[in-house]
């Protein structure tokens, strides 16, 4: 595990050095005059609004929450070989079905409201993620095509439904009404809702499922070599199946979670990046349970701390899309990573890039 995190923990490391640069060449327009502390300034600024106190550490929970469980969604794709960059319709659909629920079972008591629309938003995301799986597995269909065109399916299913027969009454734009016994109940300081818990749960459960049941090592083997898979007598097909579909369960929990504990309505247009930022959690983490936790927390804290980052130094908050953006670039561009740390190849490969980049277009059903 350790030399899985040599190449993300350098990554992350030279994003933080360009995103230095970036604020002092910035900083004759944020504070009048070249300042060479500025990055010392925000990158503080940007740790105490993150960890500084009980509540930035609860927020940086709650924001870490989706990224962890949509994180685990790509990262178990990539073990069996496939590139889910459909995380994002799946949340979506999750939490469309969540809202539905939760406007539904307004009436019941919490204990009952609240399972059920955690039920529909996993049930609707695992559905979302088995139509691409299946695609993949019998049609040869890429599951990079069919993720991107099913995201976009996702966004216009929610806007009709919630600017048709979802949409709540007196409302001033186009949304929901607001849940109410469905939503989830907050445990800790003003916004650490229970679905802080499911995704550390789920980490060691995904965990466990890939490293220690017979599942997760036909996933793994299959993700490996597919042929070597069939001819020892797994099912090639029936795991990619399985595989997306579990991706897409993780992924519309996250949704679920999110809809339910945090926002408590879904707008016919929903802005979300969540299922784009796994990509990275997952790439971050290598794919590894542990290493996704960890992805996540670091993500999950540059969103709660760049608000305070942007008052005390000035810097916008989209400087925390700049890192991660950066972060990514270091991942993807390895060899430039290993060349200026002298890092032997074998002891920072990511493999998951051979997951990108292998067998698309191969127009090829699974067999």
């Amino acid at each position: 595990m350790v030399r899985l995190g040599i190449l993300p923990a350098m990554a992350i490391l030279l994003a933080l050095v360009v995103g230095a640069l970036v604020m002092i060449a910035s900083s004759p327009l944020v504070r009048g005059s070249l300042d060479l502390g500025l990055p010392l300034t925000a990158y503080g600024a940007l740790l105490s609004g993150s960890f500084g106190s009980v509540d930035a550490i609860i927020n940086t929970l709650v924001q870490a929450t989706p990224l962890i469980l949509a994180g685990l969604a790509v990262g178990i794709g990539f073990k069996a070989g496939l590139f889910n960059i459909g995380a994002q319709g799946q949340f979506l659909m999750g939490g469309l079905a969540a809202a539905a629920v939760g406007v539904a079972t307004a009436g019941l008591p919490p204990i009952a409201a609240i399972p059920l629309a955690l039920l529909a938003g996993v049930a609707a995301g695992f559905a979302y993620g088995f139509i691409p799986g299946f695609l993949k597995a019998f049609t040869g269909a890429h599951e990079v095509v069919t993720t991107i065109m099913l995201n976009y399916v996702a966004i216009q299913i929610i806007a009709y439904v919630v600017s048709g027969p979802l949409r709540g009454e007196n409302v001033s734009f186009a949304r929901t009404e607001t849940i109410t016994s469905a939503a989830l109940p907050v445990l800790a300081g003003r916004n650490g809702h229970i679905g802080i818990a499911f995704a550390l749960v789920a980490v060691p459960i995904i965990a466990w499922l890939l490293f220690r049941s017979t599942l997760g090592f036909e996933i793994r083997t299959v993700g490996a070599n597919p042929e070597a898979a069939r001819y020892a007598g797994m099912r090639p097909r029936l795991l990619t199946i399985l595989t997306m579909a579990i991706s897409g369960l993780l992924a519309g929990l996250a949704g679920a979670t999110v809809i339910l504990g945090t926002v408590g309505h879904i707008p016919a247009a929903y802005a979300t990046g969540v299922g784009f930022d796994a990509i990275a959690v997952a790439l971050l983490g290598r794919s590894h349970p542990v290493g996704i936790l960890f992805a996540g927390l670091l993500f999950g804290a540059m969103r709660a701390g760049s608000g305070l980052m942007q008052i005390q130094a000035g810097i916008p908050v989209q400087m925390v899309n700049v890192l991660q953006a950066v972060i990514l670039f270091f991942l993807t561009a390895e060899l430039i990573v290993r060349y200026l740390f002298r890092v032997r190849a074998e002891s920072a490969e990511i493999s998951e890039l051979k997951t990108i980049t292998s067998s698309y277009g191969t127009g090829q059903a699974v067999k």
